[in-house]
């Protein structure tokens, strides 16, 4: 049967190819061929209606809108497309998961300095990193500190500098060290010492500012005008701690073993790896909010007067004395982290206004200290830090600082009232921080101005909503505004600046 089926169909082929005739009337005059030409006219019947019906519903659903719906609703999926599009491709932001530490520490002075490092690392916020030790110590088993690791051995390197140490050969290859750990998912490297504390919140907040995918070179310099002429202007301090991008770690991490033997008689790892950036030709991108702190005796001038930046880190926390007064040193930076807490962005940020009543200029920082002073003084000379401190030089006069400072004052009646935190907390009601600033008692000598006396005040409370979206904004000073002014103390508000408002009594 399949092989009578298959001549039959090659007779009518081999008919339809001799015939000279036009294929249609071929097929008019035979059944099979006018079944086939009844069902192709069936379908494009079918089709020629199906199309007229269509047409005409879409009419109708545009004659329900006019042309100005039509347009703002393809503008609307436009913008709509646009959003999604920015959404997917929007890259998340640099978070403590995407950082990690390098400490260089001592041996000898573990038992002491680990106390520093507990007081801002959180294990709990994934943060990673490694403490870079020259010897052995005591196994740790405290969760409250990162990993403890041994530096390889650098003896086969050069180093012909008199006055220091070759451990600043060990120091300077930390990060190298650590990016051959080969940790992924990683962004930013950041250096820092064993008696640094950092303000983490605040250094995800600078390292935002910048594309880690790029070289970068970020830190600050000293304090010490000299110490930056002996160094380099060029140069961040590592015990400020600075961070350095991915890409930049890699390609340190290749050459800097080869660089360093062409270095042997510079002082320390930081101008070791000051001088491995110069040969990759980066140069240091400086942000103010690491301090080097290359000062002895007291901070207050420093922290008081602090720039328009978020804070990120303070070093040499073992030369200077407590930040708070009557407490140890990892006390009084205990105390500054409750503040740092619930308000980091604006931790020791500074705010300046006038009691216009009793003639007081006032001047706010945040989670530190309040200072009141008899009189008026303009806000260009109070952001401008107190000589409270000494220089790293004791011989260098006042000049020797690489920023502006003012003399202490002698005039009795010119120094101020100090108000140290004592307390602060957040009303979850109004989400408005309240911290309490009570007086530092300290003799203060008689004074003849016939003004009132800011030697009755006890204390003085803030009220301040923290702002984490501060430094997204272009910097500037916050406001404050003298909201009572009792007998006995002050209540002050701290906020943005509203419109045309400036320091002025």
């Amino acid at each position: 049967m399949k092989f009578v089926q298959k001549d039959s169909e090659k007779v009518i082929w081999d008919q339809m190819r001799s015939n000279s005739t036009p294929i249609l009337s071929n097929r008019v005059g035979n059944g099979y061929p006018k079944l086939m030409l009844y069902l192709i006219l069936f379908m494009c019947g079918t089709y020629l209606i199906y199309s007229l019906k269509l047409l005409n519903t879409s009419n109708l659903h545009c004659n329900e809108h006019t042309p100005q719906d039509l347009l703002f609703s393809s503008r609307s999926s436009l913008q709509n497309a646009t959003v999604l599009k920015e959404f997917v491709n929007q890259p998340e932001k640099t978070d403590l998961k995407h950082i990690v530490f390098g400490i260089a520490a001592s041996a000898k002075l573990w038992e002491r300095r680990k106390e520093y490092i507990k007081l801002w690392w959180r294990k709990d916020a994934r943060m990673r990193g490694i403490v870079w030790l020259d010897d052995d110590v005591e196994p740790v088993s405290d969760d409250d500190l990162p990993e403890v690791r041994i530096s390889s051995n650098t003896s086969h390197f050069a180093y012909k500098n008199k006055q220091g140490h070759r451990s600043a050969i060990r120091i300077s290859r930390i990060v190298s060290e650590t990016v051959r750990l080969g940790m992924g998912d990683v962004r930013w490297f950041v250096m820092g010492d064993d008696d640094t504390v950092f303000v983490t919140e605040n250094l995800v907040r600078v390292l935002n500012k910048y594309d880690h995918n790029q070289f970068y070179y970020i830190g600050s310099l000293s304090e010490s005008h000299l110490q930056n002429i002996y160094f380099s202007y060029s140069m961040a301090y590592g015990g400020g701690g600075f961070a350095i991008s991915y890409p930049l770690a890699m390609a340190l991490a290749k050459m800097q073993d080869r660089c360093i033997q062409r270095y042997p008689g510079l002082y320390g790892s930081d101008d070791r790896m000051q001088a491995c950036m110069a040969e990759l030709g980066v140069p240091l991108t400086k942000e103010l909010g690491f301090h080097q702190y290359d000062v002895y005796g007291n901070l207050f001038g420093l922290l008081a007067a602090h720039p328009v930046t978020p804070i990120v880190s303070l070093h040499h926390l073992d030369v200077v004395e407590p930040i708070f007064p009557d407490v140890t040193r990892v006390e009084a930076l205990r105390r500054l982290m409750q503040p740092m807490k619930l308000d980091s962005a604006g931790l020791i940020q500074q705010s300046i206004c006038y009691d216009s009543s009793k003639g007081w200029t006032v001047s706010v920082s945040w989670g530190f200290a309040i200072q009141v002073f008899r009189g008026i003084l303009s806000p260009r000379e109070v952001e401008m830090p107190s000589r409270t401190f000494l220089n790293w030089y004791r011989r260098a006069d006042y000049t020797a600082y690489a920023f502006n400072t003012r003399p202490v004052a002698r005039n009795p009646c010119q120094k101020p009232f100090v108000f140290y935190m004592t307390k602060v907390r957040l009303n979850s009601t109004t989400n408005i921080t309240v911290s309490e600033y009570a007086r530092h008692r300290v003799p203060h000598p008689a004074c003849k101005w016939k003004m009132l006396d800011p030697s009755s005040l006890d204390k003085v409370v803030v009220f301040k909503r923290p702002d984490p979206q501060l430094w997204d904004r272009s910097p500037r000073r916050n406001c404050c505004r003298v909201l009572k002014s009792k007998r006995k103390g002050l209540v002050v508000d701290v906020g943005l600046c509203g419109e045309d408002e400036i320091s002025e009594v």
